[in-house]
């Protein structure tokens, strides 16, 4: 498997030179592209490429455009999400943010040019998956599920699984192992430290978020 966080900066970044679109493309993989598009401009903007700071923040207000971070972040934090008041949910979902930022927007300068290739999508109502392989510079295919849903007229990723591994399920096994071996606000203290790194385990291969 190649680095987890290079590979998971490129799916969530969906920063790629050149996209192949399956024969018969759905309303979710066209959305994707174009915000693929906004992000490839932000990439090639000289004028962003000296101020890294502005790219950043650019790159994750498009990412905001990309993905349903309150979605994400119910679903990583699993059944302990019941027990929150909105006012925790509230922060819950910008600490959140705030932690996909640094795990990975921030990390967008890894980008080295990989290719991905969109293979087909399916819809299942206000749900759908838009299937792609990631070409490595190796010439490995690596694939990407990217897991949407519908809100509105809008389709927003809420969970991608690269090689069987899920995004989401792996933040859920920590942020469940944290909340049951101390607490909840053991949790929620180490986010606003931001002594929290990124998910690099294999514990959520397979699982179905």
């Amino acid at each position: 498997m190649m680095k987890p966080l290079l590979t998971t900066a490129v799916a969530l970044l969906l920063a790629t030179v050149l996209t192949v679109p399956p024969a018969s493309a759905g309303a979710p993989t066209d959305q994707l592209r174009t915000q693929v598009d906004r992000v490839l401009k932000l990439l090639d903007d000289p004028a962003l490429k000296e101020k890294p700071k502005d790219r950043r923040a650019a790159v994750r207000k498009v990412a905001e455009d990309i993905f349903d971070f309150g979605e994400t972040a119910r679903r990583s934090l699993g059944r302990h999400w019941a027990d929150r008041t909105e006012a925790e949910r509230d922060e819950f979902v910008k600490l959140f943010g705030d932690l996909l930022e640094r795990s990975y927007i921030s990390k967008i300068e890894v980008y080295g040019g990989e290719k991905i290739n969109y293979v087909s999508d399916k819809i299942d109502g206000d749900q759908a998956s838009v299937m792609s392989k990631l070409l490595t510079k190796t010439g490995t295919d690596v694939p990407i599920e990217y897991r949407m849903l519908k809100k509105g007229d809008r389709w927003l990723v809420y969970d991608v699984i690269i090689e069987g591994v899920s995004l989401v399920g792996n933040y859920r096994t920590q942020f469940n192992k944290i909340i049951q071996t101390s607490s909840y606000q053991d949790l929620v203290n180490r986010m606003r430290a931001k002594d929290f790194s990124a998910p690099e385990g294999q514990g959520a291969r397979g699982r179905r978020s």
